[in-house]
């Protein structure tokens, strides 16, 4: 939320200059404000676990948000029960002529696969033009985001040797940005995923400001220029105790799979490292704040 200050008292400008949302007492006292319009395009198998940790991220502002889960019609999982589906979940078809204040669209364990050849892909593509025109702003999540960065800006993915897994650090590139606002210049965040789009190819792209970069995990946090789109190759949402329950499913089926990288206090098991809930909650609630609250028009319609 923005500090309501006298209207020209010099702190305005370091706090400015700083990317802090500085309000005068004239604005603040005619301001409108309503609930905001968040969709949720949950891509993911554990549907229900994620939606938990996305709205636990999304409730800790003082903003109002009105979540709208949405599922793809052209593909239907089998590890959610139909019912949840049903009552909870509303298709594109449903919803593509109403207007969202913001959006999330997750990640889905399709990375290996072609876009291509993901069967709700042309259903995605449709998404994508959605979001462009009738959302103020997306955030995309994983392969969530490879997939946008690959049909907005073609930028590719690429294979990686092993699967990237575990908790790494990242460094912040640009200081004061307000996605990363209040986070410490090198911050943890987890990985779960066999491919990675190329640093080089973030830069190359005018189109698009590199935020936040880690030498195990590449590319991080990016965000179009226009303020748009936030893409974050990451998992900042996953609980304590996500990644340890992918690594026991992957044993379990026999896939190969090394335990997650800087995830235990001590070893390969035991007490859970937890260092990436603070930076977790300061990127939501800044996106929330700072590039949906701050920029959607008071009347939904004309986004």
């Amino acid at each position: 939320m923005p500090i309501i200050v006298p209207k020209d008292i010099p702190a305005t400008k370091i706090l400015q200059a700083e990317n802090i949302f500085v309000m005068n007492d004239k604005r603040a006292a005619t301001q409108d404000i309503r609930p905001l319009e968040i969709a949720i395009v949950n891509l993911m198998p554990t549907k229900i676990v994620t939606e938990a940790q996305l709205m636990r991220l999304l409730s800790n502002s003082p903003l109002q948000v009105n979540i709208t889960l949405i599922n793809t019609e052209t593909y239907v999982g089998k590890n959610t029960p139909i019912e949840h589906l049903d009552r909870f979940y509303k298709t594109f078809t449903e919803i593509k002529n109403r207007k969202f204040d913001g959006m999330i669209i997750t990640g889905a364990p399709v990375e290996e696969m072609e876009f291509e050849q993901v069967k709700y892909w042309d259903e995605l593509k449709e998404i994508f033009e959605f979001a462009k025109k009738s959302v103020t702003s997306t955030l995309f999540i994983c392969w969530g985001a490879q997939a946008a960065l690959h049909y907005y800006y073609g930028i590719e993915k690429h294979l990686l040797d092993k699967k990237l897994f575990g908790v790494y650090k990242h460094k912040k590139l640009i200081n004061y940005d307000k996605l990363l606002k209040g986070t410490d210049d090198r911050f943890y965040m987890p990985h779960s995923r066999h491919t990675t789009v190329y640093e080089e190819d973030i830069r190359k792209c005018k189109d698009l400001v590199l935020l936040a970069s880690s030498k195990q995990a590449g590319a991080s946090i990016i965000r179009s220029k226009d303020n748009k789109f936030i893409f974050i190759t990451g998992h900042a949402e996953y609980d304590r105790d996500t990644l340890e329950k992918e690594y026991l499913r992957d044993l379990d089926r026999g896939l190969p799979i090394d335990p997650p990288e800087n995830y235990y206090v001590q070893g390969n098991s035991g007490e859970i490292k937890m260092c990436w809930s603070s930076t977790a909650n300061l990127i939501y609630m800044n996106w929330l704040n700072h590039y949906v609250y701050q920029l959607t028009p008071y009347e939904i319609n004309d986004i």
